[in-house]
Formats: C-alpha cells, structure tokens, sequence
C-alpha cells in the first residue's frame, strides 16, 4: 500500500493533474497560491480559474487517456517531503521535489525530482511539456 504522505500527482483521463501530498503552489513572483494536501490543476489550457481545474475540459472535448512515457525518470528513495509547484506564466507547470507521476489506472508511471508538466494541453508528450504553448499561442497567468 502506497503511503499516504508520499506526493503523487495522477492524470485524470480527459481530465486535471490531481496533486497529492506536501504542495505548495507559486506564481511566477514565488508568491504562495496554495498550500494543501491535495489540489487539482488544469490541463487542457481551457479553465477560467487557472491554475486549477474548473471543469472546462469536458466542454472543451480535451481527450488524453493518460497513457505516457518518461525518458527522464528517476528512482527515489521517498516521495515524502516539500513539493513545489510553479506556475510559469504563459507556459507550462515546473515542479520541484520528489513525486510520483501516475495514471489514473496505475498502469503508466514514474518518479521524479524536477519537471515540466503540460498546462496548455497541446504537448505531444502529456503529461510533460513540449513548449507547445508557444506555438498554440498560450496566454495566461
């Protein structure tokens, strides 16, 4: 049994980034948006409450079934401690610190330190980015 402290982050199919654990949420200033347990963020780029989730991927008819594959995977001792996540203007979501990434299945998975996740929901890499929030024309704090 997975531990309940240990920072997870799962991909919800068609859906958010469901954030698990110790988060902590930044602006770009470093200014705290959040700090809890658990947060849901969005990621098909279209919620009028960004960072988070407001339910707008199903009207948007976001699809990604969660599925992925992580080149830059690490293996961690823990994913207990301080997850930081920074929400980069106009671009993608940066975490900081250990966490598991997952799919809501638990099929797809994989462990990481640093990142860049997909908050525009054009990456041909989701979850991760691929800096395609500058060719879609992404613009939101």
């Amino acid at each position: 049994m997975a531990d309940s402290k240990a920072n997870s982050i799962t991909l919800k199919v068609d859906g958010p980034l469901v954030c698990r654990g110790e988060i902590t949420l930044v602006n770009a200033a470093g200014e705290v948006l959040l700090k809890d347990s658990e947060v849901w963020l969005c990621r098909c780029g279209e919620s009028k409450k960004m960072p988070f989730c407001d339910g707008n991927h199903r009207q948007a008819g976001f699809r990604d079934a969660g599925e992925f594959e992580d080149e830059r995977a690490e293996t961690l001792d823990s994913c207990i401690g301080p997850l930081l996540i920074s929400v980069k203007p106009n671009a993608m979501l940066s975490i900081k610190g250990p966490v598991t990434i997952q799919s809501a299945d638990g099929r797809f998975h994989s462990q990481r330190s640093r990142g860049a996740l997909c908050r525009c929901g054009h990456s041909g890499k989701k979850p991760f980015c691929d800096a395609s929030h500058k060719r879609c024309g992404f613009n939101v704090d």
